[in-house]
């Protein structure tokens, strides 16, 4: 159902003349301002339907434009909360490693500074975890317009480069005022009443609908030659989806209800002018991978994506790490290095054919299972580790190229790798994971090795584990859940065995990063 397809946004940077940048200006001021009194409002217990007409008469906008703000405001409330759930949860497991380190120090007799310094850390992330968990219960949502950082810098002009408090104040506006967003609908004309696009010698012309408040400007604001470097072509094709809906609509065709896509737009200025963000959802393509073929499973870790291709019978026939470490990296960085990551998975599988199969895992639970695999120094690693957005580049750009993504359930797919298949095909643990993933995926089933002599802890070296007594009609995941118990306990005393160990001794070699089958891609 197109209802269901993915939505895809491009960005474009405007030309504009002066007075139309000042035309946008009042704009996006005037709709700023009518978000943060509507949040107010809802903040007050007040239904935002019920506040409409009152809105429409005292701003002077439309209620399509009301209905953008709405939608907007009520999207930002709802990421907030979602986000907060996984707040507590980190929280909730810092304040856990704090308390344990804590322990640790005074188990030691370290310097009575050093406790009194961890204590008071371990204060402040209670109180942050107190506030939190009220925040949630009484459902209370915090939005600073504008950012907190941008807030408090003026307490401290001269730390953030500020001369004066009316530099700040200006800078405070600019930042509460920069951006509008207009909600589209299939049924509108062109997919957008408050934005309407036309089709000119192979560029768009939009035409705003200005609020009748900002009727000094006039009624519209025409913007002309507008061109996407990237998507040009396709949304070329989805405006004049949408001009063949509202053609056949004139002319009584019944089959119009087959045509027309909704496309929204968003303004945003920055210190260079006005962008264009303009997001619509695309056909489904046509698609070229085939499980029958085999399957392409990616492992997402702290510093790296171990990525293994199998065959039919799920046997793996390629593997590779692709470097993948965000840490220290500005936002720009990190999506152009996703972006580089995702763009060789994705041609990789168009040469196989063959689909790209994900964990259906949240960054919490991630973030949990890496720590708890023993890499406790991919900390900072994972603090940066752009999960959501990983997975996002490789749904939106294997869409682009016919590549199905499909998402298994990550229940003991690392300690399935390491156990059966690390040192069975010399693959390291994240890439045994990762074949596991794709295994899922085929449908085959991980019952327990007969042997397993040799497990790879990680960090070059390996453990022996006794099987567990298996039963009838006991679920083979059971047996793993098992195994995952005890190889926890084995490995803790293998670590601590090896931190005693005497330096001057070096460990075998590392079985976990041979790879005598030669299956580097």
């Amino acid at each position: 159902m197109k209802s269901e397809l993915p939505v895809f946004t491009y960005q474009t940077r405007l030309r504009l003349p002066p007075e139309e940048e000042v035309i946008l200006d009042d704009y996006a001021e005037l709709m700023s301002r009518v978000e943060r009194k509507l949040f107010a409002a809802m903040s007050a217990g007040k239904n935002p339907n019920d506040l409409k007409a009152e809105f429409l008469t005292t701003f002077g906008i439309t209620a399509r434009q009301f209905n953008a703000i709405r939608i907007q405001l009520e999207g930002k409330i709802d990421s907030i909360k979602r986000r907060r759930v996984n707040q507590i949860e980190e929280n909730k497991s810092r304040i856990q490693e704090l308390e344990k380190k804590i322990e640790r120090l005074e188990q030691q007799k370290a310097k009575p500074l050093i406790i009194h310094l961890k204590k008071r850390r371990l204060f402040s992330m209670q109180c942050k975890l107190n506030n939190l968990i009220s925040d949630h219960d009484m459902g209370t949502v915090r939005i600073c317009f504008g950012s907190k950082k941008l807030f408090r810098a003026q307490f401290n002009l001269e730390a953030n480069e500020l001369t004066s408090h009316e530099q700040w104040q200006s800078e405070w506006q600019q930042a509460r005022n920069n951006a509008f967003f207009l909600l589209g609908s299939k049924d509108e004309t062109a997919g957008n009443q408050s934005c309407t696009a036309t089709i000119q010698n192979d560029s768009f012309n939009l035409r705003l609908r200005l609020p009748n408040s900002l009727n000094q400007h006039g009624k519209y604001l025409t913007i002309s030659d507008i061109k996407f470097k990237y998507g040009h072509t396709v949304l070329l094709a989805n405006l004049q989806d949408c001009l063949t809906r509202n053609y056949l609509i004139k002319i009584k065709d019944p089959t119009y209800k087959e045509f027309g896509q909704a496309i929204s737009y968003r303004f945003k200025r920055d210190k260079k002018g006005w962008l264009l963000f303009l997001s619509t959802s695309l056909p489904e393509p046509k698609w070229i991978t085939r499980k029958e073929l085999g399957s392409i499973g990616i492992d997402i870790n702290a510093d790296h994506l171990a990525v293994v291709e199998t065959d039919r019978f799920g046997n793996p026939i390629k593997n590779k790490s692709i470097p993948l470490n965000t840490y220290g990296k500005s936002s720009q960085q990190t999506k152009a290095l996703i972006g580089d990551a995702i763009a060789e998975i994705v041609q990789w599988s168009v040469c196989s054919q063959k689909p790209i199969v994900l964990e259906k895992l949240d960054f919490q639970k991630k973030k949990t299972e890496l720590k708890e695999l023993g890499y406790s120094k991919y900390s900072r690693m994972l603090s940066s580790l752009a999960y959501s957005a990983i997975i996002s580049h490789v749904k939106s750009r294997a869409w682009r190229f016919g590549v199905k993504v499909e998402q298994v359930n990550p229940a003991f797919t690392s300690i399935i790798g390491r156990v059966k298949f690390a040192k069975r095909y010399g693959l390291t643990i994240h890439e045994s994971a990762a074949l596991c993933i794709a295994r899922r995926s085929q449908g085959v089933s991980e019952q327990l090795p007969r042997h397993m002599d040799e497990i790879p802890d990680g960090k070059s070296n390996h453990v022996a584990l006794p099987l567990p007594e298996r039963k009838r009609g006991q679920h083979v995941w059971s047996l793993w859940r098992l195994v995952k118990k005890k190889l926890s306990v084995v490995l803790a005393a293998h670590f601590q065995a090896i931190k005693n160990r005497s330096p001057s001794r070096s460990p075998p070699a590392c079985c976990d990063r041979e790879n005598p089958l030669g299956f580097c891609w």
